[in-house]
């Protein structure tokens, strides 16, 4: 921690929501919280956190401060920038907010920046409303307990909050009831597996057969093994017995999409379509206007991430999504040379703007002018030209 950021620990008021009391009241509650590790075991759930925490971390931070770019590039020691950036947004996308503190030298520079779990750091209000003090539990036994930590030493973003910004609101919290049907719903899908009886058909024994159940389940096996041993050849019986086809149309599949819903519930509290889910999604929509309404729901995340860190680094961040939404580039090919063929930019300012974004290389060769093909023309001498006039004047005598 900076030598100009140390003073003396103050006390600060706890920021509690009125849910925390009521919950304390009433135990029993249990809708209350969805825990992160129990939620990624959603297969929906996780789908949507890895999608959009990928996609935001496969985006471009980019900062007009040399410092500032520097952290943003290498900002931890333990990890590369993808992972730790990635895991960052997807614990934003989990509980509403992601925390990150500040190692710094003596003159203020970002060193290195230390992930923390939202159980390692509790904020408090300063007694004047000044501004948030924080106490952090860090694992390192050499560094322990930090108390009374400033907010400029810690990367604090934020989601959906309910109290002017201090914290945030994880979006799990309005996933309770969906989440408890799905499980329930589940079980009940297993437990119908599991009591479910598949036949391949009947055998019955005609002319009044009293067999025991012994003897019936004796009689099964032998005629199972009787079509092995044929090698699913055909079935040959007496008139005792006869056998038939049984086609059990089982209810389990409807179990199954009783609770599709709650896929397009979850989708909807992060704001994406379901189709990023079940890869279906509304059917009449076309793929540009999905992707357009995927990219509007990344931008929503990504200004609640600049704006922390714009106020932290002191810098103008911004964080570029056309490598996440457009891999190849091709999509910005293309806006280029339409915009190109409209006369809204020249040859040589759309293979600029190219070259910018890495569509194409900085050392590419000019382009070829095409080559003018000179027809032929035949020369006539002088000499020529009046033996031909003499000629025709001789004819014309």
């Amino acid at each position: 921690m900076p030598l100009f950021n140390q003073h003396k620990a103050s006390p600060g008021l706890a920021i509690a929501d009125d849910t925390d009391i009521l919950h304390f009241l009433d135990p029993d509650n249990s809708d209350k919280y969805v825990d992160a590790r129990t939620a990624l075991k959603n297969s929906d759930i996780y789908s949507i956190v890895f999608q959009l925490s990928s996609d935001l971390a496969n985006g471009k931070l980019k900062a007009d401060a040399p410092r500032a770019q520097g952290i943003l590039n290498n900002p931890t020691q333990t990890s590369n920038a993808h992972a730790f950036w990635q895991s960052m947004f997807a614990q934003l996308l989990l509980g509403g907010e992601c925390f990150a503190y500040r190692w710094r030298n003596q003159n203020g520079t970002d060193m290195t920046w230390e992930y923390l779990r939202p159980s390692q750091v509790t904020p408090f209000l300063l007694e004047d409303g000044s501004g948030l003090i924080y106490n952090i539990n860090f694992d390192e036994p050499e560094v322990g307990v930090m108390e009374a930590v400033p907010q400029a030493d810690l990367i604090h973003i934020r989601l959906l909050s309910q109290n002017g910004g201090k914290t945030g609101v994880s979006p799990l919290s309005a996933l309770a009831n969906e989440l408890q049907i799905k499980d329930k719903s589940n079980k009940l899908t297993l437990s119908a597996l599991g009591r479910s009886i598949i036949a391949p058909g009947i055998l019955s024994i005609k002319h009044g057969g009293l067999l025991s159940d012994k003897d019936k389940a004796s009689r099964s096996r032998k005629f199972m093994k009787q079509t092995s041993d044929s090698k699913n050849g055909p079935i040959v019986l007496d008139d005792l017995e006869e056998y038939t086809p049984l086609e059990v149309k089982s209810n389990v599949a409807q179990l199954l999409n009783q609770v599709n819903w709650t896929g397009a519930q979850i989708a909807k509290v992060y704001g994406v379509s379901d189709s990023i889910i079940n890869g279906q999604g509304d059917q009449q929509s076309s793929v540009q206007m999905m992707g357009n309404a995927y990219v509007k729901s990344l931008s929503r995340y990504a200004k609640a991430i600049t704006g922390e860190l714009n106020n932290k680094l002191n810098a103008n961040v911004a964080l570029d999504l056309r490598s996440a939404i457009d891999p190849l580039g091709d999509e910005y090919a293309s806006t280029i040379a339409n915009l190109q063929k409209n006369g809204t930019l020249g040859a040589n300012q759309a293979a600029w703007l190219l070259q910018q974004a890495n569509y194409l290389p900085d050392d590419m060769p000019e382009k070829e002018q095409p080559k003018v093909q000179v027809q032929p023309v035949q020369m006539v001498s002088s000499d020529d030209k009046q033996s031909t006039e003499g000629g025709d004047n001789d004819d014309q005598d």
